[in-house]
C-alpha cells in the first residue's frame, strides 16, 4: 500500500516528522502549499519512500505540468521552496539550537547539522560524488579530495542571467541576506537556508554549513557585515574563540589574497567542521 501514496502525500508527511511548527491539522493546508508549487496535476503523481526521490518526482511533475522550465536553476529554486516548508523558521532554528546548546556544544551542532541535511541545504547527493584519497607518509598522512558536488553551470541558466538585470542583492553568497532568498538564474536557491547567530568579538556573526562540503560537517563562520576579508591579530583571537564556543569543531581562515586565497574574499569568514587535518607538529630536537 506504501508505494501507491503519493508524491504530494509523502512530501506532506515529511514536513510533518520533520518540521515541529506544524501538526496533523496543517495536513490539508500544506497538502495545497505543496499543489500551488507544482500545479494541480501532480496530485496523482506516484509517492517515493525516499524523501529526496519524492522531492525529485516532484520536480519532475512539475516541468512536465508546465509550472517551471526544465533548467538546473528553476529545478533547484523549486526544491528549495517546498523543502523550505520542512524547516523550522530562522527564529525557531536559533530557538532550538540555544535549547540544545544547554546541553552540550555538539547536541547543537548535531541537530543543526542533521536538519541542513535533511532539509536537502547540504546536497548530500551531490557531495557523494567526491573523491578522497589517504596516503601515510613520514610526515604523517596525506589527504586529497577533489570535489566534484559543485554543478556545472547550466546553458540556459547563462543565457538567463544574461538577460536578467542585475539587482546586486544579496551582496554575495555569504550575506545573512540569503536565508529565505528565492534564488534566480544567476544565484542559488537559499529558501531552505538558515543560519545560527552568535555573537563574536562584540559583533553578530553566522554559523551556517557548506551545501558542497570538503569535509565532515564543513561549516561557515561569516560576518553579520559584508566586509572584505582581512588577516590581523583580530582573527586569530576570533578563531580561538570560536572552538571555545564549539570545542568539538576546528576553525581556520583562508589568506586574504587573490589567487591563494579563499573564493570569496569580499565577505569576512572563516571556515570549519569536525574533521581532523592531516598535519602535526614537528618534532624538535635537543
Amino acid at each position: 500500500m506504501c508505494e501507491l501514496r503519493t508524491a504530494v502525500d509523502r512530501h506532506g508527511e515529511y514536513i510533518l516528522a520533520t518540521n515541529p511548527q506544524y501538526t496533523e491539522m496543517d495536513r490539508v493546508y500544506l497538502t495545497n502549499r505543496i499543489l500551488g508549487m507544482v500545479g494541480d496535476a501532480a496530485a496523482d503523481v506516484p509517492g517515493k519512500d525516499d524523501a529526496l526521490a519524492n522531492l525529485d518526482a516532484l520536480i519532475d511533475a512539475a516541468v512536465v505540468n508546465g509550472v517551471i522550465d526544465d533548467a538546473q536553476s528553476a529545478r533547484a529554486i523549486l526544491g528549495s521552496r517546498l523543502m523550505d516548508l520542512a524547516t523550522p523558521t530562522p527564529s525557531g532554528v536559533n530557538s532550538t539550537f540555544n535549547d540544545k546548546y544547554q546541553d552540550s556544544p555538539q547536541a547543537a551542532t548535531d541537530w543543526f547539522y542533521s536538519l541542513s541535511r535533511a532539509n536537502n541545504y547540504i546536497q548530500t547527493r551531490a557531495i557523494a560524488q567526491n573523491v578522497a584519497f589517504r596516503t601515510p607518509t613520514e610526515f604523517g598522512d596525506l589527504e586529497i579530495t577533489i570535489n566534484l558536488s559543485k554543478p556545472e553551470k547550466d546553458p540556459r541558466d547563462i543565457a538567463a542571467a544574461a538577460r536578467q538585470q542585475q539587482s546586486g542583492y544579496p551582496a554575495c553568497q555569504l550575506c545573512l541576506e540569503n536565508e529565505g532568498y528565492a534564488g534566480r538564474a544567476d544565484f542559488p536557491a537559499r529558501s531552505n537556508h538558515r543560519i545560527v547567530r552568535f555573537e563574536l568579538g562584540g559583533q553578530t556573526w553566522g554559523l551556517q554549513y557548506s551545501p558542497y562540503a570538503y569535509f565532515s560537517e564543513h561549516a561557515i563562520f561569516l560576518d553579520a557585515v559584508h566586509e572584505p576579508m582581512h588577516i590581523n591579530a583580530r582573527t586569530f583571537t576570533n578563531l580561538l574563540d570560536i572552538v571555545t564556543w564549539l570545542p568539538h569543531y576546528f576553525a581556520g581562515s583562508n589568506a586574504d589574497l587573490p589567487i591563494v586565497g579563499g573564493s570569496m574574499l569580499a565577505h569576512e569568514h572563516y571556515q570549519g567542521g569536525r574533521h581532523t587535518m592531516p598535519m602535526r607538529w614537528p618534532k624538535l630536537s635537543g
